[in-house]
Protein backbone atom coordinates (compact mmCIF):
# COMPACT_ATOMS: atom_id res chain seq x y z
CA UNK A 1 0.00 0.00 0.00
CA UNK A 2 1.03 3.59 -0.63
CA UNK A 3 -0.23 7.01 0.44
CA UNK A 4 0.04 9.05 -2.76
CA UNK A 5 2.58 11.41 -1.18
CA UNK A 6 5.46 11.50 -3.67
CA UNK A 7 8.87 11.14 -2.07
CA UNK A 8 11.01 11.94 -5.08
CA UNK A 9 11.09 12.90 -8.73
CA UNK A 10 13.08 10.11 -10.35
CA UNK A 11 14.36 9.52 -13.85
CA UNK A 12 14.26 6.63 -16.31
CA UNK A 13 17.82 5.45 -16.99
CA UNK A 14 17.12 2.71 -19.53
CA UNK A 15 14.39 0.42 -20.84
CA UNK A 16 15.08 -3.13 -22.00
CA UNK A 17 12.37 -4.91 -23.96
CA UNK A 18 12.02 -8.58 -23.01
CA UNK A 19 9.40 -10.19 -25.24
CA UNK A 20 6.10 -8.49 -24.52
CA UNK A 21 7.38 -7.11 -21.21
CA UNK A 22 10.08 -4.61 -20.27
CA UNK A 23 12.75 -4.15 -17.63
CA UNK A 24 13.00 -0.53 -16.61
CA UNK A 25 15.95 0.96 -14.75
CA UNK A 26 15.33 4.08 -12.72
CA UNK A 27 17.35 6.58 -10.75
CA UNK A 28 15.91 7.59 -7.38
CA UNK A 29 18.42 7.92 -4.53
CA UNK A 30 15.75 8.59 -1.89
CA UNK A 31 13.56 5.55 -2.57
CA UNK A 32 16.61 3.46 -3.46
CA UNK A 33 18.18 3.98 -0.02
CA UNK A 34 17.73 0.82 2.00
CA UNK A 35 15.83 -0.93 -0.78
CA UNK A 36 15.97 -4.71 -0.87
CA UNK A 37 15.19 -7.32 -3.49
CA UNK A 38 11.39 -7.73 -3.67
CA UNK A 39 10.53 -4.34 -2.19
CA UNK A 40 7.62 -2.40 -3.70
CA UNK A 41 8.08 1.07 -5.20
CA UNK A 42 5.33 3.01 -6.96
CA UNK A 43 6.42 4.49 -10.30
CA UNK A 44 3.91 7.04 -11.59
CA UNK A 45 1.35 5.29 -9.42
CA UNK A 46 2.16 1.75 -10.59
CA UNK A 47 3.36 -0.68 -7.92
CA UNK A 48 6.57 -2.31 -9.19
CA UNK A 49 8.94 -4.78 -7.56
CA UNK A 50 12.66 -4.23 -7.17
CA UNK A 51 14.38 -7.10 -9.02
CA UNK A 52 18.05 -6.27 -8.34
CA UNK A 53 20.07 -8.82 -6.41
CA UNK A 54 21.58 -8.07 -3.00
CA UNK A 55 24.97 -7.65 -4.67
CA UNK A 56 23.60 -5.13 -7.17
CA UNK A 57 21.78 -3.21 -4.46
CA UNK A 58 24.97 -3.02 -2.42
CA UNK A 59 26.35 -0.62 -5.04
CA UNK A 60 25.43 2.91 -3.95
CA UNK A 61 24.48 4.35 -7.33
CA UNK A 62 20.92 5.42 -6.53
CA UNK A 63 19.46 3.17 -9.22
CA UNK A 64 17.14 0.17 -9.23
CA UNK A 65 15.42 -2.06 -11.78
CA UNK A 66 11.86 -3.36 -12.06
CA UNK A 67 10.04 -5.60 -14.51
CA UNK A 68 6.86 -4.36 -16.19
CA UNK A 69 4.51 -7.01 -17.55
CA UNK A 70 2.46 -6.71 -20.74
CA UNK A 71 -0.79 -6.16 -18.78
CA UNK A 72 0.77 -3.23 -16.93
CA UNK A 73 2.13 -1.73 -20.14
CA UNK A 74 -1.31 -2.04 -21.70
CA UNK A 75 -3.30 -0.62 -18.79
CA UNK A 76 -0.95 2.20 -17.72
CA UNK A 77 1.16 4.92 -19.31
CA UNK A 78 4.47 3.22 -18.42
CA UNK A 79 4.73 2.01 -22.00
CA UNK A 80 5.20 5.63 -23.09
CA UNK A 81 8.28 6.19 -20.90
CA UNK A 82 11.71 6.58 -22.45
CA UNK A 83 15.22 7.22 -21.10
CA UNK A 84 15.26 10.64 -19.48
CA UNK A 85 11.56 10.67 -18.58
CA UNK A 86 10.80 12.00 -15.11
CA UNK A 87 8.67 9.81 -12.86
CA UNK A 88 6.96 10.09 -9.47
CA UNK A 89 8.43 7.67 -6.92
CA UNK A 90 7.11 6.48 -3.57
CA UNK A 91 8.11 3.57 -1.34
CA UNK A 92 5.46 1.33 0.18
CA UNK A 93 4.10 2.81 3.40
CA UNK A 94 5.35 1.52 6.73
CA UNK A 95 2.80 0.16 9.19
CA UNK A 96 2.10 2.83 11.78
CA UNK A 97 3.35 5.70 9.61
CA UNK A 98 1.27 8.83 9.00
CA UNK A 99 -1.23 8.50 6.18
CA UNK A 100 -0.75 11.90 4.57
CA UNK A 101 -2.77 11.17 1.43
CA UNK A 102 -5.19 8.24 1.16
CA UNK A 103 -4.93 4.47 0.78
CA UNK A 104 -3.36 3.79 -2.62
CA UNK A 105 -2.82 0.27 -3.93
CA UNK A 106 -0.60 1.05 -6.88
CA UNK A 107 -3.06 -0.82 -9.14
CA UNK A 108 -3.95 1.46 -12.04
CA UNK A 109 -7.63 1.36 -13.01
CA UNK A 110 -7.36 3.26 -16.27
CA UNK A 111 -5.37 5.85 -18.17
CA UNK A 112 -6.62 9.39 -18.71
CA UNK A 113 -5.28 12.46 -20.46
CA UNK A 114 -4.65 16.02 -19.40
CA UNK A 115 -7.29 18.14 -21.12
CA UNK A 116 -6.44 21.64 -19.87
CA UNK A 117 -4.47 23.74 -17.42
CA UNK A 118 -5.95 26.91 -15.96
CA UNK A 119 -3.80 29.15 -13.71
CA UNK A 120 -5.45 30.33 -10.51
CA UNK A 121 -4.73 33.37 -8.38
CA UNK A 122 -1.30 34.88 -7.89
CA UNK A 123 0.14 36.34 -4.71
CA UNK A 124 1.43 39.90 -4.24
CA UNK A 125 4.78 38.89 -5.76
CA UNK A 126 3.18 37.44 -8.85
CA UNK A 127 3.76 33.81 -7.89
CA UNK A 128 1.11 31.30 -8.87
CA UNK A 129 -0.90 30.15 -5.82
CA UNK A 130 -2.55 27.20 -7.55
CA UNK A 131 -3.43 25.77 -10.94
CA UNK A 132 -6.54 23.87 -12.00
CA UNK A 133 -5.99 20.79 -14.15
CA UNK A 134 -8.75 18.91 -15.98
CA UNK A 135 -8.28 15.25 -16.90
CA UNK A 136 -10.37 12.93 -19.06
CA UNK A 137 -12.27 10.28 -17.13
CA UNK A 138 -12.97 6.88 -18.71
CA UNK A 139 -16.59 5.79 -18.30
CA UNK A 140 -15.53 2.55 -16.63
CA UNK A 141 -14.48 4.40 -13.47
CA UNK A 142 -16.50 7.63 -13.53
CA UNK A 143 -19.04 6.30 -11.01
CA UNK A 144 -16.34 6.07 -8.33
CA UNK A 145 -15.56 9.80 -8.32
CA UNK A 146 -17.31 12.33 -6.11
CA UNK A 147 -16.58 15.96 -5.41
CA UNK A 148 -14.09 16.34 -2.56
CA UNK A 149 -13.28 12.63 -2.86
CA UNK A 150 -9.83 11.20 -3.49
CA UNK A 151 -8.17 10.05 -6.70
CA UNK A 152 -4.60 9.11 -7.57
CA UNK A 153 -3.11 10.73 -10.68
CA UNK A 154 0.31 9.37 -11.68
CA UNK A 155 0.76 8.26 -8.09
CA UNK A 156 -0.21 11.63 -6.56
CA UNK A 157 -3.04 11.66 -4.02
CA UNK A 158 -5.39 14.49 -5.04
CA UNK A 159 -8.80 15.84 -4.05
CA UNK A 160 -11.45 15.98 -6.75
CA UNK A 161 -12.80 19.51 -7.24
CA UNK A 162 -15.37 18.79 -9.94
CA UNK A 163 -16.53 15.32 -10.97
CA UNK A 164 -18.20 15.39 -14.38
CA UNK A 165 -19.38 12.41 -16.40
CA UNK A 166 -16.29 12.19 -18.59
CA UNK A 167 -13.74 14.43 -16.86
CA UNK A 168 -12.67 15.80 -13.49
CA UNK A 169 -10.64 18.69 -12.12
CA UNK A 170 -8.08 19.06 -9.36
CA UNK A 171 -6.35 22.14 -7.92
CA UNK A 172 -2.60 21.87 -7.47
CA UNK A 173 -0.61 24.00 -5.04
CA UNK A 174 2.93 25.17 -5.92
CA UNK A 175 4.53 22.37 -3.88
CA UNK A 176 2.71 19.68 -5.87
CA UNK A 177 3.54 21.41 -9.15
CA UNK A 178 7.22 21.60 -8.22
CA UNK A 179 7.70 18.19 -6.60
CA UNK A 180 5.79 15.95 -9.02
CA UNK A 181 5.60 15.36 -12.76
CA UNK A 182 2.21 17.12 -12.86
CA UNK A 183 3.91 20.50 -12.86
CA UNK A 184 5.38 19.87 -16.31
CA UNK A 185 2.65 17.66 -17.75
CA UNK A 186 1.59 18.91 -21.18
CA UNK A 187 -1.99 19.00 -22.44
CA UNK A 188 -2.69 15.75 -24.29
CA UNK A 189 -0.26 13.63 -22.27
CA UNK A 190 -1.55 10.52 -20.56
CA UNK A 191 -1.73 9.86 -16.82
CA UNK A 192 -2.39 6.81 -14.66
CA UNK A 193 -5.63 6.91 -12.67
CA UNK A 194 -6.51 4.91 -9.56
CA UNK A 195 -9.81 5.50 -7.82
CA UNK A 196 -10.34 5.18 -4.08
CA UNK A 197 -10.49 1.44 -3.34
CA UNK A 198 -13.06 2.08 -0.58
CA UNK A 199 -15.59 3.08 -3.24
CA UNK A 200 -15.10 -0.25 -5.00
CA UNK A 201 -15.61 -2.20 -1.80
CA UNK A 202 -18.82 -0.31 -1.03
CA UNK A 203 -20.13 -1.03 -4.52
CA UNK A 204 -19.32 -4.71 -4.17
CA UNK A 205 -21.03 -4.95 -0.79
CA UNK A 206 -24.16 -3.29 -2.13
CA UNK A 207 -24.23 -5.76 -5.02
CA UNK A 208 -23.95 -8.72 -2.60
CA UNK A 209 -26.54 -7.99 0.05
CA UNK A 210 -27.23 -11.65 0.76
CA UNK A 211 -24.66 -13.86 2.40
CA UNK A 212 -23.40 -16.84 0.41
CA UNK A 213 -24.61 -20.30 1.44
CA UNK A 214 -22.45 -21.66 4.23
CA UNK A 215 -21.73 -25.36 4.84
CA UNK A 216 -23.86 -27.09 7.45
CA UNK A 217 -22.45 -26.39 10.88
CA UNK A 218 -23.32 -28.08 14.17
CA UNK A 219 -26.09 -26.30 16.04
CA UNK A 220 -24.91 -24.16 18.94
CA UNK A 221 -27.62 -23.14 21.46
CA UNK A 222 -28.16 -19.41 21.75
CA UNK A 223 -26.57 -17.92 24.86
CA UNK A 224 -26.82 -14.38 26.03
CA UNK A 225 -23.62 -12.39 26.16
CA UNK A 226 -22.06 -12.83 29.57
CA UNK A 227 -24.12 -15.93 30.42
CA UNK A 228 -21.78 -18.49 31.98
CA UNK A 229 -24.45 -21.03 32.95
CA UNK A 230 -23.07 -24.51 32.66
CA UNK A 231 -19.42 -23.45 32.56
CA UNK A 232 -16.95 -24.95 35.03
CA UNK A 233 -19.52 -27.46 36.36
Amino acid sequence: MFTGIIEELGEVVSIQEIGDSSRIRLRGPVVRAGARHGDSIAVNGVCLTVVDSSEQLAVENGEFSADVMAETLHRSSLGELKPGSRVNLERAMALGARLGGHLVQGHVDAAGRLLSREPGERDADGNLRWEVLRFSLPGSISRYLVEKGSITVDGVSLTVVEAARDSFTVSLIPATLALTTLGAKAVGESVNLEVDVLAKYVERLLESRTLPNLPNLPHVPDRAVGDTTGENE
